[in-house]
């Protein structure tokens, strides 16, 4: 019994961080969350359980190379001392930066969703938020393969019209970010769990930045830093993240996006507006909402509300926005809102303007 004792005091010493994980676990936000809403679905609707814990669980694996790579960078650049080299080069010229991030979001093929492991690596490496909201925003909306999707369901007019919209919103996020930011709003916009795995601030000088040291498993204390950054930054991204695929498989199974989309076939004066705070909240799959929108627009639905829908469901959604909530702080998440709720209305309202004129 007493050797018994020994060994499971050292095993407790030697991993005081998986234990500390596995007591926080118990009292975890998002597993709770996790755990009230497939018993929800056990009581209320069993022929949901499978569907969501499959489409749950694909989504991880799907996301799984995206988080892991980005993870893996986050990790290796804070151990090697590398964020603040990082942060002083976004930091160089934050005009060229914003847009170069607009356009590289607009050709990138991540989702709203799938964006988040990447914003955590940039934001725990200490690059300035303007640039990282300008990618934010923009990279959801629009991608290659969508591209050619879209003109060939809907038309090359509109395609370019999505593409400028998600460059313009990237625009309007990082520039109007980057005033704020001078203004001193938004020091730390990563909450405190991945707040601390971060050694720089946004607003801290960037010009005495260390020596990056980039043989990290030559020491012991930079291996051991790598592998708690990433635990705790894969855990954190993890459970937040299945708990948003868990409301995207209830939203897909009871609020489709051609139901959504019909409430929005009407031109009208509000069909802009209406589209932006429905497009916002509702879950809208880029490839699945192509076809349901052309058709909608043969039968008289308002270009600018469509493309004013899809720009705001592509940026946001309930699932997206659970995890943006459990990434930056408050402040950030509500600036976040504003910015696609206030750029996919002026995205629809500038397209109609063109059409009309």
């Amino acid at each position: 019994m007493t050797q018994l004792t020994l060994a499971l005091d050292t095993l407790w010493r030697r991993a005081p961080h998986f234990a500390r994980l596995a007591w926080l676990a118990r009292f975890d936000r998002a597993l709770l969350g996790l755990l009230a809403i497939f018993a929800a679905i056990a009581l209320l609707a069993p022929w949901q359980l499978g569907p969501s814990f499959s489409f749950t669980l694909a989504s991880l694996l799907q996301i799984a190379p995206y988080l892991l790579v980005s993870v893996a960078l986050a990790a290796y650049l804070k151990a090697a001392g590398a964020d603040g080299l990082i942060a002083r080069v976004f930091a160089g010229s934050p005009f060229v930066m914003i847009g170069a991030a607009s356009l590289f979001g607009a050709l990138s093929p991540f989702c709203s969703c799938g964006v988040i492991p990447l914003v955590a690596a940039l934001l725990t490496a200490g690059v300035p938020l303007a640039p990282v909201m300008a990618f934010w925003l923009s990279s959801p909306i629009m991608a290659p393969d969508m591209f050619v999707l879209t003109a060939g369901a809907i038309g090359m007019g509109f395609a370019v019209a999505k593409t400028a919209a998600a460059v313009g919103l990237g625009l309007l996020g990082g520039l109007s970010t980057h005033a704020l930011l001078r203004m001193g709003a938004f020091p730390e916009p990563l909450r405190p769990a991945l707040q601390a795995a971060c050694s720089c601030s946004t607003t801290a000088p960037l010009r005495n930045a260390p020596t990056a040291h980039w043989r990290v498993w030559d020491d012991a204390g930079r291996r051991a830093a790598f592998l708690r950054a990433s635990g705790d930054t894969a855990w954190f991204l993890a459970r937040w993240l299945a708990l948003a695929f868990v409301l995207e498989s209830l939203m897909i199974a009871w609020l489709p996006a051609e139901t959504v989309a019909a409430w929005l076939g009407q031109d009208s004066v509000w069909a802009i507006p209406l589209a932006v705070l429905v497009g916002v909240p509702a879950y809208l799959n880029g490839y699945a909402a192509v076809p349901v929108v052309a058709g909608l627009l043969q039968t008289g639905m308002a270009p600018g509300a469509a493309l004013a829908f899809m720009t705001a469901g592509g940026v946001t959604s309930i699932p997206a926005a659970v995890a943006v909530w459990a990434l930056v702080r408050r402040a950030v998440f509500a600036w976040y809102l504003l910015l696609a709720l206030v750029g996919s209305a002026l995205a629809g309202l500038l397209y109609q303007a063109v059409l009309s004129w």
